[in-house]
């Protein structure tokens, strides 16, 4: 798949296209579904399906305090992405000047002039363009004087068909409800994939190998951070996306069982709210696992539990204990998906 961060980077000629347009946040199972849509009909026109999106989200830009949190950032984007079969992603910067553009000129510019379109995929609910002024009927007018084809992108609900009246869509929002109330799994459902957090391993307070629990403390974050709690999870070391099964083994493997706790610590009166991860290897195995200053994934899978006060030390590793054995019980159902 072509990646490209500006027009300027889009190929002189290229086209005819079938593009389609929106932010894409989380690429959840409606994103997925309309998108394999725009592919096919790419494929039956013998064009070339592309997804024109947006960095940062527009409203980071326009209202900052209304910006909500990411599912995805960029480069996990992407790659997902690329998993529905486009030939190619426009990620145009999202900036003032960009936003000032009237409708008639995103048009002219992007979809045409760049892209070729001979046909532009949005949802009922698209706006661009200047305060937002341009609408799936702008485009309709504006591709009736280009010539190409307008087509309105269905809102998907949970059976993978499209929506009929009184059920609620998938959708980023949606997702992003799931999580801040701890359900991942349900989050998980429509995503088509656990969420996943990324980040740098750094040093937190080396309280968990005290414990006997040595964890990888995720450093600055870019993405919404599920709600409070223990979960079952899968540590992936994404430094080792290029390895072999040998060179990934010989390093502790790429892909890690983990039980994840997410929260301020309370039983040692915690105030920095931290997502720690213990990768479930075996006590050895765990001590040996040098993973500071590498960037992993943790693809949150199920809610064990609520985060809690322990009266005592001893209560808590008692309760971990259990957590460690729920929680490979949870994952044994669940295989990562990498």
């Amino acid at each position: 798949m072509q990646r490209w961060s500006g027009l300027e980077q889009v190929p002189a000629g290229f086209g005819p296209s079938v593009v389609a347009l929106g932010n894409f946040d989380g690429v959840h199972r409606g994103h997925a579904s309309v998108l394999r849509a725009v592919v096919a009909r790419a494929r039956s026109r013998g064009g070339q399906a592309v997804a024109v999106t947006f960095e940062p989200h527009p409203l980071a830009v326009l209202r900052p305090q209304a910006a909500p949190p990411l599912l995805t950032a960029l480069r996990r984007k992407l790659e997902l992405l690329e998993q529905t079969g486009l030939d190619a992603v426009l990620v145009l910067p999202f900036t003032p000047e960009l936003a000032s553009w009237p409708p008639e000129r995103f048009v002219a510019d992007v979809l045409v002039g760049a892209l070729g379109a001979e046909v532009v995929c949005a949802g009922r609910d698209a706006r661009f363009g200047r305060s937002g002024s341009g609408s799936l009927e702008t485009l309709r007018a504006l591709g009736a004087e280009h010539g190409f084809e307008t087509v309105a992108l269905e809102d998907v609900h949970g059976d993978g068909g499209q929506q009929d009246d009184g059920e609620r869509r998938w959708s980023s929002s949606w997702v992003r409800e799931l999580l801040a109330e701890g359900d991942a799994a349900a989050a998980a459902e429509q995503l088509g994939r656990p969420h996943r957090v990324e980040g740098v391993v750094v040093h937190g307070d080396h309280r968990g190998r005290e414990l006997g629990y040595p964890t990888a403390n995720l450093g600055q974050v870019e993405v919404l951070v599920p709600a409070d709690g223990v979960y079952a999870g899968w540590l992936v070391r994404l430094g080792l996306a290029g390895a072999s099964d040998a060179e990934a083994a010989a390093r502790g493997g790429r892909v890690l069982p983990a039980a994840v706790s997410i929260g301020t610590n309370p039983t040692f009166d915690g105030l920095e709210r931290r997502l720690e991860a213990h990768a479930l290897v075996g006590a050895q195995a765990s001590a040996e696992l040098d993973l500071y200053g590498e960037r992993v994934g943790v693809d949150v899978v199920e809610l064990l539990r609520p985060t809690l006060r322990f009266d005592s030390v001893e209560a808590l590793v008692e309760q971990m204990d259990a957590d460690v054995v729920r929680c490979r019980q949870v994952l044994a159902a669940h295989p990562s998906q990498g």
